[in-house]
């Protein structure tokens, strides 16, 4: 949570210097390049961060070095892939990203993919070990980093979209290759990072891409996708507008994947064995649905109604054109964050149960309908499109998990008989057995009988 709400606040900054000192054409075409490079790296993961929270937990030092480096070299490696081919296809498709035929925004678009897809991997490695102190630090030095590098771009004249691009990407890599060389291998005594046993790991990553990575893509495709379409439809100057909402919406919409995780990974961690310094396991006990609710709720709460209430005032610190543009499409997306919370916390929850076709269908749903609707609506609506379609997918996604929670209380109720009735107190106890009711005991004072309750009843005379 510390990580969400550090990592939010340093990329306010961060777009706020963007937006100050460059023109919103360069914005416009930045964000379309970042948000293609998500979309890529979302396709392309492979569902390896849900894998990894899967079978890190408890596994010995060969097999933890074997696991993260075959994850990380496969994702990467598929991620590159994908983004010579979006570099191919989108220009074809939307004119307006015909700026992926110069080669600098072709290497931008494969490096920023790559290094978001690392990124995430890494953090779901912290998540797995339960260790998110390290994934707070990393993506606040990331966060960080990223300011300064701004600001040296702009301080120095560079006034482009390639500034924005630069600044979001180097501080990834650079952050990327500290933690494989020193964070893992203090979280991980005896880690290396190596290439032996890639093979053995295709195996697991194709049970990945045909379990998580399906659920992942159509729980988190439609945020990537949006940006992409509203560029498509509508041009770059007019998703700077939508992109600042977006993020600014962000925060809220990050909470509820980030406790989402953290719930799958305790009762995977829970699902362990337990060693002998550990007699029960306490994540088992804290890991429950109403508890991640109860956070969820006490985190964007407040923050929610601050957004609703002074929204427009929030985005009028990067200009006040972002305020007028985008001040009714960041209060639609504020409402959806209920549902979408819903929906996270519902696929966590059925995901940790092993139903995972359930997940599959319900966010298959919602990314379609999501998606759909856009594309007919924006030529129409303008930016408040995306809005729109984003609130009625995660709507009906959340009608969908209440409906199927009534029901599945419906058939507990029908199926389970009637509660055992409680032994009154007031009622007499059932008689003792013959050998409760034996001679005195010789302890102390030799004429004195031991209590009817120095001993266990009977089995077959225990009350219930």
């Amino acid at each position: 949570m510390a990580s969400t709400v550090g990592t939010s606040g340093l990329g306010y900054l961060y777009w706020m210097v963007a937006a100050r000192e460059l023109p919103r054409p360069a914005i416009g075409t930045a964000t379309a390049l970042i948000s293609a490079a998500t979309m890529v790296s979302m396709i392309a993961n492979l569902g390896l961060g849900h894998m990894f929270i899967q079978r890190l937990p408890g596994v010995p030092a060969a097999a933890w070095s074997r696991i993260v480096s075959a994850g990380l070299l496969l994702g990467c490696a598929a991620t590159a892939a994908a983004a010579v081919a979006a570099v191919l296809v989108l220009p074809r498709l939307a004119g307006n990203f015909g700026f992926l035929h110069e080669p600098a925004g072709a290497a931008a678009l494969v490096a920023t993919a790559v290094a978001l897809t690392a990124s995430m991997l890494l953090d779901y490695v912290f998540v797995a070990h339960r260790a998110s102190q390290g994934m707070l630090w990393r993506n606040l030095a990331l966060a960080g980093g990223k300011v300064v590098v701004l600001l040296a771009l702009t301080g120095a004249g560079f006034a482009t979209a390639w500034a924005v691009v630069l600044a979001w990407t180097l501080p990834s890599l650079a952050v990327t290759g500290y933690t494989l060389s020193r964070s893992l291998p203090r979280l991980r005594p005896g880690y290396r990072l190596a290439g032996a046993g890639l093979a053995g790991e295709l195996r697991h990553v194709r049970g990945s891409l045909t379990g998580h990575h399906l659920i992942n893509l159509a729980q988190a495709g439609p945020s990537a996708v949006l940006p992409v379409l509203v560029t498509a439809r509508l041009g770059a100057a007019d998703n700077a507008h939508f992109y600042m909402a977006w993020m600014t919406a962000s925060v809220l919409f990050m909470v509820s994947p980030a406790v989402a995780s953290a719930l799958y990974a305790e009762r995977t961690n829970a699902a362990e064995p337990t060693n002998a310094a550990e007699p029960t396991n306490a994540a088992g006990r804290s890991a429950s649905l109403p508890r991640a609710a109860l956070v969820v709720l006490v985190v964007i709460g407040g923050p929610a109604a601050g957004l609703f209430l002074a929204g427009g005032g929030i985005l009028a610190l990067f200009s006040p054109a972002y305020a007028a543009g985008g001040g009714l499409l960041l209060k639609i997306l504020i409402l959806a964050a209920i549902p979408d919370a819903i929906t996270n916390l519902a696929v966590a929850h059925w995901r940790s149960q092993g139903a995972l076709r359930r997940c599959l269908r319900l966010n298959l749903l919602m990314a379609a309908a999501c998606l759909a609707l856009t594309w007919l609506w924006l030529p129409s609506m303008g930016i408040e499109a995306a809005g729109f379609a984003w609130l009625t997918g995660q709507s009906a996604g959340a009608l969908i998990v209440v409906a199927h929670a009534g029901h599945a209380r419906l058939v507990r109720r029908a199926t389970s008989g009637p509660m055992p009735r409680p032994w009154p107190a007031h009622a007499p106890r059932a008689p003792l057995h013959p050998v409760v009711r034996g001679p005195a005991m010789r302890v102390g004072n030799r004429n004195r009988r031991p209590s009817p309750y120095s001993r266990p009843r009977s089995r077959t005379r225990r009350a219930p």
